[in-house]
């Protein structure tokens, strides 16, 4: 009888384990997945400011150019290299003179 007794309280030391281990890795994949998502989130947010900062540079460059602020985000497109991924961001250009620098605002795109 005491042999079985020590088997019983192997095999509930085992269990113990093996519910540790398991909980401490849902606990380890959860923190990875945590930080892999606020990750992304930053480099988001960088890409968005990116994308607004060489928008205002090709403005700059076109009124220093040709003496006019650009017309729309098109004519930057077509005249200055300006890449956008328009099925990730709306750029929102406001141009209100000629010689005035225009308020240009990007918006990542609402993912369905």
């Amino acid at each position: 009888m005491k042999i079985r007794v020590r088997k019983d309280k192997e095999d509930k030391g085992e269990f113990r384990g093996l519910l540790l281990s398991f909980l401490l890795f849902l606990a380890a994949a959860a923190a990875f997945g945590a930080g892999s998502l606020g990750f992304l989130n930053r480099t988001g947010q960088r890409s968005q400011e990116t994308l607004r900062k060489a928008i205002t540079r090709a403005c700059i460059q076109c009124y220093a150019i040709e003496g006019r602020y650009p017309p729309s985000v098109e004519y930057l497109e077509e005249n200055y290299g300006i890449q956008i991924d328009h099925d990730k961001y709306n750029v929102f250009y406001d141009g209100f003179a000629s010689n005035i620098m225009p308020e240009i605002t990007v918006i990542p795109v609402e993912q369905e």
